[in-house]
């Protein structure tokens, strides 16, 4: 019998593919301000929430130009080029896995929700996934509260809830909602980030991860 009835996904670099793409629009951006480029293994170790606090990190000066205006920037170009990247190969075979096991699937993000919701049907994942929490901006603050959000509308019963995801904020969610949280270190940050900051299992693949808890 399975350990976890409920199984909370991260979307971003959990289960789409994405990063290098993310890296390709920050470095557009900071080479039309004639700013250094980064690497794919330097973003990875200074990736953060609010992604704010790693745009400074990466250079940008917010006392010079605005946030909100970078934000939109690099969203624009994401949204244009973001069906360049795919799912893990291994993501549709684990949660058709999981939901032959009859394990519940949701989706909680920062990213927008309208745009979620789409990229979900799109990749035909909706078959899995019972519901999805998105944030109604595209600035990627937090998902804590959408977390205690989703939380509040699903009916566990003291049933066992695991949260997959790839960054330390993953953890801090799954804290905050008192749930499981395992990573997944292929994503957007580093294995020895969070292998230092999160007290949790970390792998490298999904698969893997199946194979240990499922």
């Amino acid at each position: 019998m399975n350990k976890y009835s409920h199984v909370i996904w991260d979307w971003n670099g959990t289960l789409f593919n994405d990063v290098q793409l993310c890296v390709e629009i920050i470095n557009e951006l900071l080479a039309s301000r004639k700013m250094k480029q980064i690497s794919v293994d330097y973003y990875k170790e200074i990736f953060t929430f609010p992604v704010k606090k790693y745009y400074e990190i990466a250079g940008f000066d917010f006392t010079k130009e605005d946030f909100s205006e970078v934000g939109k920037e690099w969203m624009d170009i994401y949204e244009e080029r973001k069906l360049e990247a795919r799912l893990f190969d291994d993501v549709l075979p684990t949660m058709s896995r999981l939901k032959s096991s009859g394990i519940k699937q949701y989706l909680l993000s920062a990213y927008s929700l309208q745009n979620l919701e789409n990229m979900i049907e799109r990749f035909e994942l909706n078959r899995f996934v019972e519901k999805v929490k998105g944030l109604d901006n595209i600035y990627a603050e937090s998902k804590l509260q959408l977390g205690l959000e989703l939380l509040e509308e699903l009916d566990l019963n003291g049933a066992k809830a695991l949260l997959i995801g790839d960054t330390l904020h993953d953890y801090e969610t799954a804290k905050a909602m008192n749930v499981d949280c395992a990573l997944v270190a292929r994503g957007h940050q580093a294995k020895n980030v969070l292998l230092k900051n999160a007290g949790v299992n970390v792998y490298d693949s999904l698969e893997e991860l199946r194979k240990d808890l499922f």
